[in-house]
């Protein structure tokens, strides 16, 4: 094996490792909460992670494939994050208020 070949095995693994641990933490953020931004901000959050496993398998295995899947993968996570705001907005605007911050409702 090459060194060049043992170089991208190596940090392949170590990138893996850290999405994996940031995986994790986002996905405590969108069960935990507190409120429907944050989770809104950590399914997003996701998607970037989700994107960037794609990008380590691709750049690992060598098979351009996985840069289209990425590429498909953002643009659906854009548009759900655009879909959760406007959802947000439009529930803010009837009074439904889900930010965490009862003080702020009850005034």
């Amino acid at each position: 094996m090459s060194f060049d070949a043992l170089f991208l095995q190596i940090c392949g693994a170590i990138a893996l490792v850290i999405l994996s641990l940031s995986f994790m933490i986002v996905a405590f953020r969108v069960i935990v909460g507190p409120s429907l931004p944050d989770r809104v901000l950590a399914l997003d959050t996701m998607t970037v992670v989700a994107i960037g496993f794609i990008a380590v398998a691709a750049a690992i295995t060598g098979l351009v494939v996985y840069a289209d899947i990425a590429i498909a993968l953002g643009l659906v996570g854009f548009l759900a994050t655009v879909a959760f705001a406007r959802f947000i907005i439009a529930s803010r605007q009837n009074g439904d208020d889900d930010t965490g911050n009862e003080e702020h409702v009850r005034k």
